[in-house]
């Protein structure tokens, strides 16, 4: 029987907070940030069995070994930062339970693509479209990165919320999970920055979910390298026991 969890959160946010060239260029100690982030990840590991929680206004399932946004206040703030285009193609990168993909189904979008590469959060997004009857327009795949996309697959908006931690996990911290938290020298990030144009419609936006504990110095040199410019689109300071920390809505522009 599903266990529903509360959303409740450890953090404080504020929601007044402005996107600056401070906020942009700090970048956060790696073991900080691996400790931030292993305590997360713990935390997710520690789930067993199938539950459901509620996050912006609706009930989404979760299976054991995918991504629980409902633990973090950046998952609520990335899907609602956004901008889903009403009638237009959207693409999740790394969907974990589908809750984006799927608001954008029910925010107008007319064609949702999710991948991940673990195929229980596949499961566990096709899973949440059905709940919510956008089974028809989200269609989830496995594959890692854009390797399941076919060649000629092109979106107004593709998302990926990163692995920003460029730290390497614990050693018993192996598996797909970790993937959801750590990516150590941005070898995701550099696939993702490199593959990411072949997948854009002519105007096309290539956003990501970041944080003030990702390297900023890293992600602006690989996306040099790939031909974009790194732009800090939206972000929210929060407080929590690991100090503060800046949530970020990236978007890469054309260099």
């Amino acid at each position: 029987m599903d266990h529903r969890l509360d959303h409740r959160l450890d953090d404080r946010v504020d929601h007044r907070a402005e996107p600056g060239p401070a906020a942009a260029a700090s970048d956060r100690d790696a073991g900080h940030a691996g400790d931030a982030a292993g305590e997360l990840f713990r935390r997710h590991a520690a789930i067993s069995r199938p539950q459901t929680f509620r996050l912006l206004g609706h009930e989404w399932d979760l299976l054991p070994g995918v991504y629980a946004p409902h633990l973090t206040r950046c998952a609520a703030l990335y899907a609602e930062w956004i901008p889903y285009q009403n009638g237009g193609a959207f693409c999740e990168i790394g969907c974990g339970t589908g809750y984006i993909a799927v608001l954008a189904a029910l925010r107008g979008c007319a064609r949702v693509t999710a991948t991940d590469v673990n195929p229980v959060a596949v499961e566990n997004a096709r899973m949440n479209a059905a709940r919510h009857g956008v089974g028809s327009t989200v269609e989830a795949v496995c594959g890692d990165m854009f390797e399941a996309l076919r060649p000629d697959d092109r979106y107004d908006v593709v998302l990926w919320n990163s692995s920003f931690v460029d730290a390497p996990p614990a050693p018993n911290e192996q598996g797909f999970l970790d993937r959801a938290f750590f990516d150590p020298g941005y070898r995701l990030h550099h696939a993702f920055l490199r593959d990411a144009r072949r997948h854009l419609l002519p105007g096309g936006q290539l956003l990501l979910g970041f944080s003030s504990l990702g390297n900023w110095s890293l992600l602006s040199r690989l996306a040099a390298q790939c031909g974009w410019r790194v732009v800090l689109a939206r972000a929210a300071a929060a407080f929590s026991a690991h100090g503060p920390i800046q949530y970020q809505l990236v978007r890469l522009e054309p260099a």
